[in-house]
C-alpha cells in the first residue's frame, strides 16, 4: 500500500523526523499536535481551552489533506500538564466531536517541548 506522509510545515518535523499525519489505505493516524500558532510560536499562552481548539484545527486540516475528515475520526488522545483543568479541553473537544463521538483518553503529561504548550492532541481515523 502507498504511504502519504502530511506535513503541516512544523520547524520540528525534519529535525526530530516525523510527519504531521501518515495515511497507508483507509488508516490515518495524526501525531501529538500542539498548539503551535501560523507564526510558529505558541498559540493562546495560558488559554487551555483555545490551546486545544488550535490543536484540534491543525489536525482536522492534515486529516483533510490525507482525505479523511473530522467524522472518520474513531480515536483522540488529549495530553494535558495539568489534569485538574480537562473540563475546559472537553468542552473544544466536545464541540469538534459532540456528534461523533470517538473513543477518548485524556493523560496527565509531565511536559511538553516547550514548556507554555498546555496541551497535545493525537487521533486516529479510518477512511471509508
Amino acid at each position: 500500500m502507498a504511504r502519504q506522509n502530511i506535513s503541516s510545515g512544523s520547524p520540528l518535523e525534519a529535525p526530530i523526523g516525523f510527519s504531521r499525519a501518515v495515511r497507508i489505505g483507509s488508516q490515518v493516524a495524526v501525531a501529538g499536535t500542539a498548539p503551535i500558532a501560523d507564526d510558529g510560536s505558541t498559540a493562546f499562552p495560558g488559554d487551555l481551552y483555545s490551546q486545544t481548539v488550535r490543536c484540534l484545527e491543525i489536525a482536522q486540516a492534515a486529516l483533510e489533506e490525507a482525505g479523511a475528515s473530522i467524522g472518520q475520526v474513531i480515536r483522540t488522545r488529549i495530553m494535558l500538564t495539568d489534569i485538574t483543568r480537562w473540563q475546559e479541553a472537553a468542552r473544544a473537544h466536545g464541540e469538534f466531536f459532540s456528534d461523533i463521538r470517538p473513543a477518548c483518553t485524556f493523560v496527565k503529561v509531565s511536559g511538553f517541548i516547550q514548556p507554555d504548550w498546555l496541551v497535545e492532541i493525537e487521533m486516529d481515523a479510518v477512511v471509508e
